[in-house]
């Protein structure tokens, strides 16, 4: 398996950031962190954008992240979050190729 990569930025609406990032804390922090799949992740606020919010996420594999995505816990997090987001997130796939450990 080979390890993969997302770089998803949410829009969030004006005003909304702190609201989302207190729903990303209720559900994904704790689901994040418990999950084997996950191998690292960093939760970002863009510093030129106060609506902006970025999130890197690596998984052990693709199946991994797909797997994920069908949790109950990641259903209700969309459910809570999509009224405070401007819309669909902009997803990048990448494959990793290099990283320093921490």
């Amino acid at each position: 398996m080979t390890a993969f990569a997302l770089i998803i930025k949410h829009k969030t609406l004006p005003g909304k950031r702190e609201e989302v990032r207190k729903i990303w804390e209720k559900h994904m922090a704790p689901a994040i962190a418990s999950n084997p799949g996950h191998t690292a992740y960093f939760y970002c606020f863009d510093n030129a954008d106060p609506d902006s919010i970025c999130a890197f996420q690596q998984y052990s594999s693709v199946e991994a992240s797909q797997d994920f995505l069908k949790t109950s816990i990641y259903a209700a997090y969309q459910k809570d979050v999509e009224p405070l987001l401007a819309g669909p997130p902009q997803v990048t796939a990448l494959t990793p190729i290099w990283s320093k450990a921490a």
